[in-house]
């Protein structure tokens, strides 16, 4: 059987400097590079004003993307070194390739995880999709090719943020952000084109960027899963199993937190939900800590830091004890999904607890009926403008759009993803001034 290796999966290969071999003297480790780079992006720092969940905060602060991702890179990397630390026990010939440098690509990975997603979170994602396959967008069909066609419809933040790190847009270099291979490789969730999506409507590059990630997986080694004059299919680069714990472990735990915070759940019960990822011998323990602490927030961060510790723990067991699958290409579904039966269970009363309480919340839903309403109504303002670029109208629209966006592009396919290249990038806040101004609700204050 076919098997990815770990010294042709961990590259400092660097997309769009292939030929190029770095002279620069630096301490730093060419993923750590790849970290820093992230860090002092204009993407990332947008993600500031980008919802998490809740809406932006108030006198009470939540999560917003930016520091879901630090947080989720935080766990990813301990995740990754212990990941290492274990993997060079049981291969100690690996002991001098990059494998002790795993903590490092997938801290990088997780910072870029959520840097494609667009304006409100999921309702973006839906308003952008559904403006094609359901209201005016429609009448486009025939100008794109069927898989083209499938992008658009199964709009994914996933993909966007593989296409905002490697594409080329106007004035800037070949190769995007010039990242690694192997944290580029590890973003990628869902490795497979479009027309593969399915119900979840999860994919993991759009037509635009397919060679660039047929080349990333080639140079890897990871296992091609489809045949020729099929749609692109690959297993997993297996570090995303870890940047996929990552980023479940923080949304769901931190989402609890938040919830409790305001007073979406109340405390008996967030105290609840987080005991039950213990025996009893830890339970004992742990109630013994929370009875020093007299604030009650500080109580449940204490709660939250322990449950984040046990799911750390159990995931970087499970990832060692299916290294083999993994690494073959067969193993099914997420680390959290395999873990211990105590700690899974409590996961999963969580997740049935935040999609009853917290995602359907008021609040929540009013984020997404606004966001869906203002995401599409840009798409199909600023689409209509570049496919007709002469209007009057249109003129005035495609002078508001940055320079780098590729809105005079050679095909149909280039333009819409210009158009969504544009909409994608911009903050909630940003988004909704911009919607206010072309509504004629306000104006600009001089």
């Amino acid at each position: 059987m076919a098997k990815m290796n770990w010294e042709k999966l961990l590259s400092t290969k660097r997309l769009g400097q292939e030929l190029l071999h770095s002279s620069r003297k630096d301490d730093r480790s060419e993923f750590q590079r790849d970290y820093d780079r992230l860090v002092f992006s204009a993407p990332f720092r947008r993600l500031q004003n980008k919802t998490q969940v809740f809406p932006l905060p108030g006198s009470i602060f939540v999560h917003n993307r930016l520091t879901h991702s630090i947080e989720v890179a935080s766990v990813g990397r301990s995740l990754g070194s212990e990941v290492a630390h274990k993997l060079i026990e049981i291969h100690p010939e690996l002991a001098n390739t990059h494998l002790s440098e795993i903590g490092a690509i997938v801290a990088a990975a997780c910072l870029a995880h959520d840097m494609g997603n667009p304006p409100f979170g999921h309702s973006g994602e839906t308003a952008i999709g559904t403006y094609f396959s359901e209201r005016d967008g429609l009448i486009l069909k025939n100008q794109l090719s069927p898989a083209e066609w499938e992008d658009v419809t199964h709009y994914e933040g996933n993909a966007n943020a593989f296409r905002l790190l490697t594409h080329q847009f106007v004035g800037r270099r070949p190769g995007g952000f010039v990242m690694t291979y192997s944290t580029l490789a590890s973003i990628v969730k869902y490795p497979f084109e479009s027309s593969l999506s399915g119900k979840k409507q999860k994919f993991g590059f759009f037509q635009s960027e397919k060679e660039d990630y047929l080349k990333i997986a080639q140079e890897l080694g990871i296992l091609q899963l489809s045949y020729p004059g099929e749609p692109l299919r690959f297993a997993r680069h297996p570090l995303v199993y870890l940047v996929e714990a990552a980023d479940d472990i923080c949304y769901e735990i931190m989402d609890l937190e938040d919830a409790h915070k305001l007073k979406l759940i109340n405390t008996e019960e967030t105290k609840q939900l987080m005991m039950g990822f213990f025996d009893e011998n830890r339970k004992n323990h742990i109630l013994e800590t929370c009875s020093f602490v007299t604030d009650i927030n500080e109580q449940i961060v204490y709660l939250r830091s322990c449950v984040i510790g046990c799911l750390i723990h159990e995931c970087v067991k499970t990832f060692i004890a299916n290294e083999e699958a993994i690494l073959n290409g067969t193993f099914k579904g997420s680390l959290i999904q395999h873990i211990n039966e105590t700690p899974r269970k409590a996961y999963q009363l969580c997740m049935e607890k935040s999609f009853k309480d917290i995602y359907s919340a008021k609040d929540v839903i009013d984020i997404e009926l606004a966001g869906f309403k203002v995401i599409s109504t840009l798409i199909e303002l600023f689409t209509d403008a570049v496919m007709n670029p002469n209007k009057a109208y249109s003129q005035l629209l495609i002078k508001r759009v940055s320079q780098q966006y590729e809105i005079n592009a050679d095909t149909s396919y280039g333009k819409i993803m210009a158009v969504l290249d544009y909409i994608s990038g911009m903050t909630d806040v940003f988004a909704l001034d911009l919607y206010h101004k072309i509504n004629g609700n306000s104006l600009p204050i001089v």
